[in-house]
């Protein structure tokens, strides 16, 4: 899955402007260390390097022009010239008042009121990102094997595991026979149960978690329709994945940890494949949908002294 994802990432259509930052992000940990240097100057300085011949960003970046040429039609332009009228239409985007001057680095001794304002510029940023990195085609397919799946099984460990409860629980209350499984060894024992029709998905940010990569290997291996959801698209997750949806790469610090950024990333996705099952299984969501609502509904209704 892993070479034809990076196809899809190098399509017909050069991304827009505003997204560029987003593929930077996603990519970067794939790339050579050359090809980051390229990534990481155009993302950071998009007008100085738009002003730049391929021999200038070469040499500000230390690089070869083969490389950034390279850099360019991994991040999805056809050449550098391509890559040069992004740089310009992001710089422009960036000038006209819409992009935010805070950074999202927290200091130790921030007021609490800086802390507010660049965890939900970062929450924002993350976002962003994912919805302009997110492959609708692949969304597609997912939510259509999911929406017909005879079972849906979830793996997920850490705050990933947080994640999949809750996609478990949603599916659950439209009608759907969803189960997360956190304990790896019951995750393979219940794989192992699983068949054509049937649905599994991973959830890992590094794309390498070992426990949420076996018990998808082995869905794949019984014939299920696997599914996952990681920041990372070369990962050793997809080999075992007929479909891969991307997340955000997660923002990291001192004060915090990347299980924070990448779980407001991988809490889209799921809600994205949620609302689309939903679409897709109407006439018989709504109903579960309110007769679950009602089964609930006397817990949250205050009660007469």
């Amino acid at each position: 899955m892993t070479n034809d994802l990076k196809e899809s990432f190098s399509a017909d259509s050069p991304p827009a402007p505003a997204a560029l930052a987003a593929k930077v992000r996603t990519l970067a940990p794939s790339m050579t260390r050359s090809m980051q240097r390229v990534a990481e100057a155009v993302a950071g300085d998009p007008a100085g390097c738009a002003a730049l011949t391929v021999t200038g960003l070469a040499e500000l970046t230390g690089t070869s022009e083969a490389t950034v040429v390279r850099t360019a039609r991994l991040l999805g332009y056809p050449g550098y010239r391509d890559l040069r009228l992004a740089l310009a239409g992001l710089a422009a985007h960036q000038q006209s008042g819409r992009a935010p001057s805070v950074t999202a680095d927290i200091a130790v001794d921030d007021p609490i009121a800086d802390v507010v304002a660049k965890l939900a510029y970062d929450e924002q940023q993350t976002l962003a990102d994912t919805a302009a990195g997110l492959d609708t085609v692949q969304l597609g397919a997912a939510v259509a094997a999911a929406a017909t799946a005879r079972r849906i099984d979830i793996y997920g460990v850490g705050a990933s595991s947080l994640v999949g409860q809750d996609l478990a629980q949603k599916l659950a209350r439209i009608g759907l026979i969803a189960h997360s499984h956190t304990d790896p060894h019951l995750a393979v024992t219940n794989a192992v149960q699983l068949r054509s029709g049937d649905v599994a998905i991973a959830i890992t940010h590094s794309g390498s978690t070992v426990d949420v990569i076996e018990p998808l290997r082995v869905a794949f291996d019984r014939g299920a329709t696997t599914i996952a959801i990681t920041g990372r698209p070369d990962g050793p997750v997809t080999q075992y994945a007929d479909h891969v949806l991307t997340t955000s790469t997660a923002r990291e610090s001192e004060l915090r940890p990347a299980a924070m950024s990448s779980r407001t990333s991988q809490l889209l996705v799921v809600d994205c494949l949620f609302i689309g099952v939903a679409q897709r299984t109407y006439e018989t969501a709504a109903p579960a949908l309110a007769a679950s609502y009602e089964a609930l509904a006397h817990r949250h209704t205050p009660r007469p002294r």
